[in-house]
């Protein structure tokens, strides 16, 4: 079977996780099978239509790899072909003008209602429906029956007779309704494996009687579990914060690692393996291995993951990707500068975008009233419970120390290390108030990587007014 599948969103908005796993998956199934991969922009929903979101959809993609091999085709531009199809339904016996007011059918629903039963259209169709003409919204007329069918992911699934109902495939604006237009786009162009969300369960009997109704051979079905929201109790959506997934893009996190975090959000290998490649997912993916159940979504593990694609990147690649998420203290710093502070600082980036308050202290000096607070008052509890003026003898001893280092790495550490020895402290004493006195936070790089960046003259100037600083305050 020639593999083609199809990611057709509507554009009513920008795009988040769960769309854009959708797209992820179709594509996976075509490139492993050397198939194709078409973008279809299903826009027939004019009152909710939003033109930029063609343009959001279509980055989104591209910024993420996912090419697609055929379209965009919009099916506000396929209005005729729908039509034609329609008038086979009608010449068929299957679909009636439906001329009923909306506060007609409104009375329908509200007799149901009272009744204590479900309104299905079905059961109220027209005696002596009008011939359809524009203007008119063109109703199926569904077979009553129960449907058995092998979906690629839930395995065997049944419904019964009463999911089935007629409903509206063309609307009184002569757009086709979701429910009609794909099928009969899936069916022309070819579709062999239909990919979509969760939610739509419940329709596919509709679609399956359809199907018959046109004589087309549906394609392979594949439902996809939904993404859950961080709390793993219901679906993630615009509403409950999902974001846009140029967002992602605009805080500096890699599109391969979105890739691999969005792949495994309700599928795995097999194994306890955690990160992929895209090579790596077109050879492993199999739609078999999705599970069934929703999918968490879980930022601090999208943080690690894409932590996990900075920390492989080459340097160079890297601060190439670096560009426009510097602080602005690091414009007249020379390229030489930053690529060594963005060395030492990358093991510890999950995002670009935290570029700038890791390495904001490499370019301008701390503020005095930071160093003098964390000093005065330091979170490192080792450090809390030493003196001040032991603080201070400490300072003044790597002062001198490192006063006469010649600021190689190997060099400050030598000679770090000599004054743990000497004065019989800890690490976690002494390079917390260096760190402290040199970036004005509790968290930095490796000290001595951190000291070799910033330079002897930079260093030594820090130290002395951290110096200053503590003996105010001592």
């Amino acid at each position: 079977m020639k593999v083609r599948t199809r990611f057709a969103p509507s554009p009513t908005g920008f795009l988040h996780v769960g769309g854009v796993r959708t797209a992820l998956f179709a594509w996976l199934v075509a490139r492993q099978a050397n198939g194709q991969f078409i973008l279809r922009l299903e826009d027939t929903d004019r009152a909710r239509h939003v033109r930029e979101s063609e343009q959001h959809i279509m980055d989104s993609l591209r910024w993420l790899g996912l090419e697609w091999d055929e379209g965009p085709f919009r099916q506000s531009e396929r209005l005729s072909i729908y039509h034609e199809w329609a008038e086979k339904l009608i010449e068929k016996g299957r679909a009636y003008a439906d001329a009923r007011s909306p506060a007609e059918l409104e009375m329908l629903r509200n007799e149901s209602r009272a009744a204590g039963r479900p309104f299905l259209a079905r059961d109220h169709r027209p005696d002596n429906p009008p011939a359809w003409e524009p203007g008119v919204p063109l109703r199926f007329k569904s077979e009553r029956k129960a449907y058995a069918w092998k979906d690629e992911v839930m395995g065997e699934l049944s419904f019964g007779p009463e999911a089935i109902d007629d409903f509206i495939v063309v609307k009184s604006d002569s757009f086709p309704t979701y429910n009609f237009a794909h099928i009969i786009d899936d069916h022309l162009m070819g579709i062999s494996h239909v990919m979509r969300s969760q939610e739509f369960l419940p329709s596919i009997p509709r679609f399956l009687n359809l199907y018959e109704a046109l004589g087309i051979e549906k394609p392979a079905l594949a439902t996809l579990p939904f993404v859950l929201g961080q709390d793993g109790k219901k679906k993630l959506s615009k509403r409950d914060g999902a974001k846009d997934i140029l967002d992602y893009k605009r805080e500096g996190y890699l599109p391969e690692a979105l890739v691999s975090f969005m792949a495994s959000l309700g599928w795995n290998d097999g194994t306890e393996q955690e990160i992929f490649s895209r090579e790596e997912l077109v050879k492993k993916f199999s739609l078999g291995r999705v599970q069934r159940s929703g999918a968490k979504f879980d930022e601090q593990r999208l943080n690690w993951t894409d932590g996990h694609f900075i920390r492989q990147k080459p340097l160079e690649e890297l601060y190439g990707l670096s560009e426009g998420f510097w602080p602005e203290q690091a414009a007249e710093a020379g390229e030489a500068y930053r690529k060594a502070v963005l060395g030492l600082v990358q093991e510890r980036l999950k995002f670009l975008a935290e570029l700038p308050d890791l390495s904001r202290f490499f370019f301008a000096e701390p503020a005095g009233g930071e160093v003098k607070e964390l000093l005065a008052n330091p979170i490192d509890k080792q450090l809390k419970k030493t003196d001040q003026a032991e603080v201070l003898g400490l300072l003044e001893a790597a002062r001198t120390e490192l006063g006469q280092s010649d600021f190689s790495e190997p060099d400050i550490s030598a000679k770090l290390n000599g004054l743990l020895e000497k004065f019989n402290t800890k690490p976690g004493i002494l390079f917390a108030a260096l760190r402290i006195a040199v970036t004005g936070s509790p968290a930095s790089p490796e000290i001595a990587a951190t000291l070799r960046v910033l330079g002897k003259e930079k260093s030594l100037s820090r130290l002395d007014r951290a110096m200053s600083l503590l003996g105010q305050s001592a």
